[in-house]
This record gives C-alpha cells, structure tokens and sequence, in this order.
C-alpha cells in the first residue's frame, strides 16, 4: 500500500512509526512532516487542511491509503474530500468532527443518549456567561466551544479566575474558537483517556493512557497540549473500561449514526473516574498527543492492519493484540512554553540514543537547518521508553532526556507519578 499520513508533530511520527513497520506499507508520505519523520518517510511540504492540496498529492503519488493525524483536517472536511474520490480513509467526517469542534455539541448529543457527563450551560456573550459563574460559584470549568488547539480550557478554582477566563476566551485569545463558551460544573476524580476505533457501527478499544496537562510538577501551573503520558493507567480498571464503553461510548455512537452522521475514525474519550464510575470530560476525534506515542509503542505494526479494518467497516474482525508492559513518554518543550518561546535553538545528542522497539524520541516540533537539528514549536521531543514495569519504562525515558543537549529544552520531571 501506498500510504499518507497527514500531520506534522509527534502523534504523526509516532503513527508513521507504526505504519512503517508492517509490511503491507510500501510507501509512506507523511504532510508535512519534521524532521524526525523525514528519517523513516518521504515529506510533503502541503498545508494539510488544503483539501485540494492533498487530493492532488494522493493523485500524483497512486495513495491507496490516508491516515488524518490532526483534527484541523478533519474539521475542515478533508475526509470528506477524500471519501467523495473514493480514497480508503481513516478519519471522520466534518460533520462527525463536531465532536471534537463544538463542545456544546457533543454536550447536545451526551444529552440525547444519557451519557453521563458534568452539568453545563452554553453562552455567546460574556455578561451572560459571568452572571452565571457568579451564581453557581467555584471551582467551576470555563471552555471555549470550538478547536483550541487543547488549550482553551480554564479549570477555575476561584470564581476571579473563572471571570478571568470568560474575558480571555471572549476576548479572542483563541480565535474563532471563543465565539461561544461552555460552562461546566467542576467534576473531581482522576482523569484517564480511552482510546476507541469507531467504524460507524462497531467499537473496538485499542488503549488507555494517562495524560499531564499541567506544565508544572505536581500538576500545576497553566494547562497545555500534554506534558507527557504513559499507558496503561491503573485508574482505568477492565471495569471502568467496560463501564465507559457501554455507558458512554456505544451509546454516542449509535446516536451519530441515527442522525445519519456515523462516526467513522478514533474516538478519544476523556473520563473522571471517581469512586469506580467514568463520566465524559470531553471527546476528541484523533488519537492524543502524547497519549498515541506511547500506544504506537505499546501496539506496534498491527496499527496499519486496525485503521484498515476500521476505514472499511471491518473492525467486528480484527482485535487489539497489546505488548503486556508499559509506556512512558517525557515531552521536551521550549523554555516559555506554553507562553512565549523562542524558535531556532539547536538541539544535540540525540545520534547517541538507542533508537529500538523499546527506546523512541518521537519530534513534534523539529526542522532541520545547515545540517543541524532545531526546535520550531513549543511542545518539541516526544522522550518515550517501554519496560516491564512502569517505574522501568520511567528510568528508561528519563536517561535519555538527560542525555539530550538542548539548554532552552525543559520537562516535567514527574510524569507517572499518580500511578508510582
């Protein structure tokens, strides 16, 4: 097969990773790629969400297949486009997306099939928004509605910080994404991610995992895209995960279909567990980023065969066969992340690290320059390690974070510490 896998961070190169390694890949482009994919793929310099782009691109280059790493894409109808020139592809529809593009409508379809998920109300205008932080208190959970890149979200323990944040997100510190906010009810528990393939009608389960969304230690500090994951995650029990399959995930899927938008892609339901009982935190419909990392290293080449299966309706066949250790992943981000961060540093001794089934730097943010390796985004390396347990997968990880040179890099020096 001919493959395309769009995207450019570390999901993408830990997808292509995978991909790369079953033999049915016989070709792999990857759009537009770092410089860690241009090591194992070919790059294509196209803006993913150019729907004409891409079509050109599978065109001139026979893509029997396209994997959609990112959700801009699939927001923007890119699967769709693919679908209508009958090209094989992994991903939602635009219209499916909304699960992920409008937290008010997946909020309207928890509503109609009783998934359980926190309390809410939605609102266009800030004032109307404020009145009612102020009658229901805090701590209290402030979202922008639409795609902010995992960041417009504001867990406000006070209600100035809730006000705060109503004014940020109105304000247009997320763009388009702010037009509308949701307000939630602040729901304690422990949060864990599940991952599930969705093939319209039938689910299969492929891993969960643990996120740290915070940039501090101790889970402090403004959230982020994710500062590092390891799967699997205690708090996700068998029975937890039953429990969320049945009582959120089918009940959601089946509900897309009857609105004759089946679900057709990775669902990525965000849970709070607490006292053996999941609620819905959020939907997401592409695999987490760091989360995939460290479930690409956990499932290896089988992943082409699943996303298949799942593209054409198939998924009833295939299973999930899971390598019974662990994964961690430590991310690397530039100084000032998530705030201001330069771009251009020079990152050096990652020739040096193994580089094995067990052993990964996965790049989010890398270019090449005069020969040397340089950071160009806020969340850069992806440090992701496998072990028996999760303390020796954490050993292995934190060994090559310290043996990377990079002085304007800076981790978490705790992640898995709610599992350890």
């Amino acid at each position: 097969m001919n493959i395309l896998v769009l995207g450019g961070g570390g999901r993408e190169h830990a997808l292509a990773w995978a991909i790369k390694q079953n033999p049915k890949c016989d070709r792999l482009i990857v759009a537009p790629g770092n410089a860690g994919i241009a090591e194992i793929a070919e790059c294509a310099a196209i803006d993913p969400c150019d729907a004409g782009a891409v079509l050109e691109l599978c065109e001139a280059n026979a893509v029997d297949f396209v994997v959609i790493g990112p959700e801009a894409p699939l927001a923007a109808g890119v699967a769709d486009a693919l679908r209508a020139q009958d090209i094989l592809t992994f991903g939602p529809s635009a219209e499916a997306a909304k699960l992920e593009a409008s937290k008010a409508f997946t909020k309207e379809i928890c509503d109609a099939c009783n998934a359980p998920t926190a309390a809410y109300a939605r609102f266009a205008e800030a004032e109307a928004a404020r009145d009612y932080v102020r009658t229901q208190g805090a701590p209290i959970v402030v979202k922008a509605d639409g795609l902010a890149a995992g960041k417009g979200v504001i867990v406000a323990m006070t209600l100035d910080e809730a006000l705060s944040g109503i004014d940020e997100i109105f304000g247009g510190a997320f763009g388009a994404a702010g037009a509308e906010v949701v307000i939630e009810e602040f729901m304690e528990g422990e949060e864990a991610s599940l991952f599930v393939l969705c093939d319209g009608t039938d689910i299969l389960a492929v891993g969960g995992a643990q996120d740290h969304k915070r940039v501090g230690e101790g889970d402090t500090g403004p959230n982020t895209g994710g500062m590092g994951a390891y799967s699997p995650a205690p708090v996700l029990s068998a029975e937890i995960e039953a429990e969320a399959l049945e009582d959120i995930v089918r009940p959601t899927v089946a509900e897309m279909a009857r609105r004759g938008t089946p679900f057709q892609g990775v669902l990525y339901a965000g849970l709070m567990i607490k006292d053996g009982q999941p609620r819905l935190v959020e939907y997401n419909v592409r695999f987490g980023d760091p989360e995939c990392q460290v479930l690409m290293l956990r499932l290896g080449a089988q992943v082409l065969d699943l996303l298949v299966a799942c593209a054409e309706g198939r998924l009833g066949e295939v299973r999930a066969q899971w390598a019974p250790d662990h994964a961690m992943t430590v991310v690397m981000a530039a100084k000032g992340y998530p705030g201001a961060y330069e771009k251009g540093s020079a990152i050096r001794g990652l020739d040096s690290l193994p580089d094995d089934s067990h052993h990964m730097v996965f790049h989010a943010g890398t270019s090449e320059k005069d020969g040397q390796l340089v950071a160009t985004g806020g969340r850069v390396l992806n440090v992701t390690a496998r072990g028996a347990s999760l303390r020796e997968a954490r050993d292995r990880a934190y060994a090559m974070v310290d043996a990377i040179d990079w002085p304007d890099g800076f981790c978490r020096r705790d992640i898995g510490w709610r599992a350890l």
